[in-house]
């Protein structure tokens, strides 16, 4: 078997950049920069974001058998968690909230708008672009949602960062929840698919 390993296969993200637009917008091009709708969700923390696949499973026990005689996938969760440094950036402000960005519009230099007491069902569609050197991955979600938030520290010592968890259902006409593209910045990987006979 030949030796595939080529250390320009790792990774390390040199940026991270989250976009978003209104729900089940079409994906941009993969690897164009997102022209409007999408809007750029300003710089986010060294950690980057952490994507989150959670699958469930149930096995199925029958009579004469020691082991299940069949697993069924019951459930399949995809998430992203992102920790925001621009806590006055509108549209994260927006997410945060939980309100419509339209309220964030000021007439003035200010805005005052009302925090729900009942969480809205506020979706986008998002990006969520990872560069290093040439190489890229793009996470693109039609239908996605804020279901978490990290709590909110003012303080003198740092800024205020908002984190926040997204998670990602199907999108318009059945779309897939979450679709991949990966630019491999000219690597060669054909040692990876053999040939066809």
């Amino acid at each position: 078997m030949a030796d595939t390993r080529n250390a320009d296969l790792t990774f390390g993200a040199t940026d991270y950049v989250v976009y978003a637009a209104a729900v089940n917008t079409t994906m941009p091009t993969a690897f164009a920069d997102p022209a409007s709708p999408w809007v750029n969700l300003g710089w986010i923390t060294t950690e980057g974001g952490l994507f989150k696949r959670e699958d469930e499973t149930k096995d199925v026990e029958a009579a004469g058998s020691l082991e299940p005689i069949r697993t069924l996938m019951t459930k399949s969760v995809k998430s992203a968690q992102v920790t925001f440094l621009e806590a006055m950036n509108p549209f994260v402000r927006s997410l945060y909230d939980n309100v419509p960005i339209a309220d964030l519009e000021p007439t003035t230099d200010v805005v005052t708008y009302d925090l729900p007491d009942k969480p809205a069902d506020l979706r986008y569609a998002f990006l969520f672009d990872t560069m290093d050197g040439d190489k890229r991955m793009r996470l693109y979600a039609p239908n996605g949602l804020v279901v978490e938030r990290g709590d909110e520290q003012p303080q003198t010592s740092d800024v205020m960062p908002l984190q926040m968890t997204f998670k990602f259902f199907k999108g318009a006409a059945n779309a897939a929840a979450v679709k991949r593209s990966i630019k491999y910045g000219g690597i060669d990987v054909t040692s990876f698919f053999p040939e066809t006979p």
